[in-house]
C-alpha cells in the first residue's frame, strides 16, 4: 500500500502522535522560538522550518507513492530519541532535549511508514537540525579562535595601507582608538545562517555528490572571509572617521552588505557548480557523462567601549 492510499484509508491516523509531540515539546518548542527571536544570532530559526516543508512538499509526488512497510529499526530511533529528551531534561541542556525532536520525527517516520518514505524525507528531517541553537558553551568555544583569526587578518591588510596598527588576541589598536571583535564579527553567526541557506541551495539547485557537499563546505571560508573584511573596512573607517565607524549606522549597514555579499558568492558559486554538472552532461566529455540524478538526497544529511587607546575604543561587530 502507498502512503497515500494510507491517508485516504486512514486520514487521522497520525492524530495521535500529533498530540503526544504536541504535549510533550510544548515548552520546549515555545523556548526554542523565544531564541530565534531574542537571540540574533539564531534569528534564521523562524526560516528553517518553513525551508522543511517546502523540501518536504517538493518530495511529495515521490512520497506519495511510497510503499508502505512499517520498520522495527524505528524502534531504536524512537529510543534513541526518548534517551536524549531524558538526558536534556535532566541536565538541563537544552540543545540534547531540542535535538531528540527531530531525533524522534526520523523515528516514527522510520517505524510508522518504512524505509522508502524515511528515505525521501531523511533531508527535510535532519535540515531541521539547522534550528537549534548551539549551546553557548560550544558557541563561546568556536567563537574564540575564528575572532583572533579575524583580527590577524584584519590587522593585516590594514598594515598593508599603510596605517599605523597593532593587535593583541582580538583587539585591534590605533593611535587613537581601540576596536574589539567581538562575537557578532567572528563569523559564526554568518557561517550558521549561510550554512542553512547554502544547504538548501544545494538541495534545490545541485545534484546529488560532491556538488552539493563542495557548496555547503564552502560557506564556512564564504562567511569568515566577508566578516573579515567587515572588519578590515571598520578599522579604515574608524582611522579616517573615528570610533563612530564601528557604531551606529555604519555598523549596521556593513553587517548588512557583508552578508548580502556572502549571499552572493554563496550563489554564485552554486550557479558555477552547476554549470561544471551540465558540462560534464555534454556528449563530448566522454561517453560515461551524464547528468547526476538529480536532487534525490540532501547532503547525508553592537557598539561599545573597548579597553585602552588614548582617543576612545568600540567593538567591532
Amino acid at each position: 500500500m502507498t502512503l497515500a492510499a494510507t491517508f485516504r484509508q486512514q486520514p487521522l491516523h497520525l492524530l495521535p502522535v500529533i498530540a503526544m509531540f504536541a504535549v510533550t515539546y510544548h515548552a520546549i518548542v515555545m523556548r526554542m522560538v523565544g531564541d530565534w527571536n531574542f537571540d540574533p544570532n539564531y534569528s534564521h530559526g523562524f526560516l528553517v522550518p518553513c525551508l522543511a516543508l517546502w523540501f518536504a512538499w517538493v518530495r511529495w509526488p515521490e512520497l506519495r507513492e511510497a510503499e508502505v512497510r512499517p520498520s522495527a529499526w524505528g524502534l531504536g530511533l524512537l529510543a534513541a530519541g526518548l534517551c536524549l529528551l531524558v538526558l536534556g531534561s535532566v541536565l538541563i541542556e537544552l540543545f540534547t532535549s531540542r535535538a531528540s525532536l527531530v531525533v524522534l520525527m526520523m523515528g516514527t517516520v522510520l517505524f510508522l511508514y518504512g524505509r522508502e518514505a524515511f528515505r525521501i524525507l531523511l533531508f527535510p528531517l535532519a535540515y531541521l537540525l539547522f534550528m537549534i541553537p548551539l549551546p553557548y558553551t560550544v558557541y563561546d568555544a568556536l567563537a574564540l579562535p575564528l575572532k583572533g583569526l579575524v583580527s590577524f587578518a584584519a590587522t593585516g591588510g590594514i598594515k598593508l595601507l599603510g596605517l599605523p596598527v597593532l593587535r593583541e588576541g582580538n583587539v585591534i589598536i590605533f593611535p587613537d582608538i581601540t576596536l574589539e571583535v567581538v562575537d557578532a564579527c567572528s563569523g559564526l553567526r554568518s557561517i550558521m545562517s549561510l550554512a542553512a541557506l547554502g544547504t538548501a541551495f544545494a538541495f534545490l539547485f545541485l545534484p546529488a555528490g560532491w556538488r552539493r557537499w563542495t557548496l555547503v563546505l564552502a560557506t564556512v571560508p564564504i562567511a569568515v572571509a566577508t566578516n573579515t573584511l567587515r572588519v578590515f573596512v571598520t578599522g579604515v573607517l574608524s582611522w579616517y572617521i573615528g570610533k563612530d565607524a564601528a557604531s551606529g549606522f555604519f555598523h549596521d549597514f556593513e553587517g548588512l552588505v557583508v552578508f548580502a555579499v556572502a549571499m552572493a558568492l554563496t550563489a554564485a558559486l552554486g550557479f558555477v557548480l552547476a554549470r561544471v554538472g551540465r558540462a560534464s552532461a555534454r556528449p563530448d566529455a566522454g561517453p560515461d557523462a551524464g547528468p547526476d540524478a538529480g536532487p534525490d538526497a540532501g547532503p547525508d544529511a553592537g557598539p561599545g567601549t573597548g579597553t585602552g587607546g588614548t582617543g576612545g575604543g568600540a567593538h567591532v561587530g
